[in-house]
């Protein structure tokens, strides 16, 4: 999640010099990079949070070990890994359908 924090500290930077200059960003190729790191990074975050869940089942189902340990930590934990993964796939597709609809108003 620490790729995942930068690629977004990137973004939120990125946002406000293009709000300080008063200027969007219409780069298409500055896009393009937008959209491979938003897959990218959406990709790490699914894994993440699949490998959370298989966790959270191991411990709870498999192997009874939930009294010792905090399962419910764990489970809470895989739920928001599962929430920030969803988000990031919807900026990933708002990110990809402004890029189409750049490329596509530049024609």
């Amino acid at each position: 999640m620490a790729l995942q924090f930068l690629w977004s500290f990137l973004l939120a930077t990125l946002d406000v010099y293009a709000l300080l200059i008063k200027r969007g960003l219409p780069n298409s190729i500055l896009l393009s990079l937008f959209v491979v790191g938003d897959w990218v990074t959406a990709t790490l975050s699914l894994a993440a949070a699949c490998s959370t869940a298989g966790l959270t089942v191991l411990f709870d189902k498999d192997l009874n070990y939930c009294d010792q340990m905090h399962c419910r930590r764990y489970q809470l934990s895989a739920t928001m890994a599962f929430l920030s993964w969803v988000l990031i796939a919807i900026s990933s597709h708002l990110t990809l359908w402004l890029l189409a609809s750049e490329c596509f108003s530049q024609n």
